[in-house]
């Protein structure tokens, strides 16, 4: 097996890397969760530990984002307090290392008129090269008709939106005990990308740039059944000439996860490999973890015949602030 590469001229931008602040965990611990979305802790960061994760693995650089649970508190004056203090606390840890580092701004979703003034505010900082959204807020799904003012302003920035999966409002339900990323993560995802394909988002607000994590959750098995339902009119939500295959084919997909050995080759399958992107889901996946899956990323066949350099080309296209700083 062929080990990753560690250049940083070579190495891949990781698109799916979180981060989490002092104040972050202490809100989240604060208001009762000590197990976000099931999972066991919540997991260490500080930038000299991720930054030598990376040149390890022969991640040149990492667009940093709040995971899950998000910035979400319940109540909307902590959410957006929260919100402001992680952008303004990852604009400096991007401020810090130029060359390594970008953010995705984190926006007090529910609430529209707080998210829009956060979105004004955020993305004139420092490091600021992308938005984050969740699958849910609450409840309250991408394509939501009442999050239609925020999707026209982001399309008007031209905006590249990373959605990151997070827990169904269900979950107590569907989960069945176990930790929500196992299952309902995947799940949330295509909830999500299929609320704003068949509500017409994606074909209405072109100028949005979306990247999917988690190779699409379950799109590779479901994309031909929405399409099959869709061309036989049983969706009266979706327009009748919508092609769900060509508007997938728009989105880009990160390799966070597990998508060796099956799924991301079917997602490929859908998108080619211009779409996709490199995604180690940091440090909710461990170092070691994130050791094995580039070794697995870097010796498949995807990646082989000179992808890797593909797939750091996908990044820099979407990322042209970061990919400047990154030449120098």
């Amino acid at each position: 097996m062929t080990g990753p590469v560690t250049g940083r001229a070579t190495g891949h931008i990781d698109v799916h890397a979180h981060v989490l602040t002092d104040s972050y965990r202490a809100a989240w611990i604060a208001s009762g969760v000590d197990r976000p979305d099931g999972m066991p802790a919540w997991p260490a960061w500080d930038a000299e530990t991720a930054l030598g994760v990376m040149d390890e693995v022969g991640i040149a650089a990492s667009v940093l984002s709040i995971s899950s649970p998000g910035v979400h508190l319940g109540e909307p004056r902590a959410t957006a307090r929260l919100a402001a203090r992680q952008n303004d606390e990852l604009s400096a840890i991007a401020a810090a290392h130029p060359s390594r580092f970008a953010f995705a701004a984190s926006l007090p979703v529910p609430d529209v008129g707080a998210a829009l003034a956060e979105l004004r505010r955020a993305v004139v900082l420092p490091g600021c090269d992308a938005v984050s959204l969740h699958t849910n807020e609450g409840g309250q799904y991408l394509g939501d008709p009442e999050l239609e003012p925020l999707m026209a302003e982001l399309d008007r920035l031209g905006s590249t939106v990373i959605v990151h999966p997070s827990s169904p409002a269900c979950w107590e339900a569907t989960a069945l005990g176990r930790p929500r990323p196992l299952m309902e993560f995947l799940f949330d995802t295509t909830r999500a990308v299929a609320n704003l394909l068949l509500n017409g988002v994606l074909g209405r607000y072109r100028d949005i740039t979306w990247v999917v994590p988690h190779y699409g959750g379950t799109l590779s098995v479901l994309a031909d059944r929405v399409s099959l339902f869709t061309l036989a009119g049983l969706l009266p939500d979706a327009e009748a000439d919508l092609d769900v295959l060509a508007e997938l084919g728009r989105l880009y997909y990160d390799t966070a996860g597990t998508p060796f050995p099956r799924v991301l080759p079917a997602m490929v399958s859908i998108v080619g490999t211009d779409r996709v992107l490199y995604g180690s889901d940091y440090p909710f996946t461990p170092a070691a973890g994130v050791r094995q899956a580039a070794e697995v990323l870097d010796a498949h066949p995807l990646v082989e015949e000179g992808n890797r350099a593909l797939l750091r080309r996908n990044a820099e296209a979407l990322f042209p602030r970061l990919a400047a700083a990154m030449a120098g």
